[in-house]
């Protein structure tokens, strides 16, 4: 009976979490995405949220964020320096499990912070942007992330829901062409311009533009509604995001989710050699793994 309810809570939170919203991923991808792996956490970050369940939240309910817009030609003046430095790029090794599908479309990224994992490049090299992100304990993440032009980040949620996803304009091209859109409401960014937004919902971005966009990405903790529900999500940031800690450069940690998907992402050359071999005997050896994972669960 109890495993049952286990199972059956599992499949409670994955519909949950599929029709949050109005924009939703085909039943088929949202059953086997990594946010319904997710899920039961999900779930419950959502139902004790002090945050309303709307796609975009407004800034001045996080006033501890006045400071990034109020710095924010600072903050790009560091952001301009990394880009002439060539130090906003892609992951050199594979190494970060995070965001690494966005790296194809020539997104790139320069980590300022993530959760308790170390960047000893982001206190040397962007100095000021540090110290200010270091003032703002609710931010447990930050980047630099630039989209250039043309490029496109496809629709998708974020696997975690104890944060807020902030974005500050920086250097942008000040274009509506240039956007994000989240569970269908679009925003475009502006410089010196912040926006939140709860990445669980359903967003993509496009720079149909001519010019580079660059923004400060956080991710801000996201506000529950007693002591032990914001220390048990303080908790599982801490353990599952710094786990995913991507390195900028040499001695930057690197965490240990991402050096195993190092050696997935190697190995995963013969799966899209077995692939490109005959997509149908890969589609069936898929589903039979799928459904005999599925049977050892309900034997178990």
């Amino acid at each position: 009976m109890m495993k049952w309810t286990v199972v059956g809570l599992y499949f409670y939170s994955v519909l949950h979490i599929h029709l949050r919203g109005k924009v939703r991923l085909p039943l088929r991808r949202q059953l086997f995405d990594h946010s319904s792996f997710m899920a039961p956490i999900n779930l419950f970050m959502h139902l004790f949220s002090r945050v309303p369940s709307t796609p975009y939240i407004p800034v001045r309910e996080f006033p501890e964020l006045a400071p990034l817009e109020a710095n924010w030609r600072v903050i790009r003046a560091e952001a301009l320096d990394m880009i002439a430095m060539k130090k906003i790029k892609a992951a050199e090794q594979n190494d970060d499990a995070g965001f690494n599908s966005f790296f194809k479309t020539g997104w790139k990224r320069f980590y300022l912070k993530w959760y308790d994992a170390s960047h000893p490049s982001a206190r040397r090299l962007c100095p000021q942007t540090w110290a200010l992100l270091q003032a703002i304990p609710s931010v447990k993440a930050a980047m630099f992330a630039e989209l250039p032009p043309g490029a496109k980040l496809n629709a998708h949620r974020d696997p975690f829901a104890g944060s807020i996803r902030y974005h500050l304009g920086l250097a942008t091209p000040n274009d509506d062409r240039c956007f994000i859109e989240v569970d269908g409401q679009r925003h475009s960014w502006r410089d010196g311009q912040g926006v939140l937004f709860d990445e669980t919902y359903i967003h993509w971005a496009v720079n149909g533009s001519e010019s580079d966009r660059v923004i400060l990405f956080c991710d801000v903790e996201r506000p529950m509604r007693t002591r032990w529900m914001a220390a048990l999500n303080r908790w599982l940031g801490r353990t599952m995001m710094t786990a995913a800690s991507s390195p900028n450069e040499t001695g930057d940690q690197t965490g240990v989710v991402s050096k195993a998907f190092r050696i997935s992402h190697a190995m995963g050359q013969y799966r899209r050699r077995y692939k490109g071999w005959s997509p149908l005997a890969y589609r069936v050896t898929k589903l039979a793994l799928i459904a005999g994972l599925a049977a050892f669960v309900v034997w178990i």
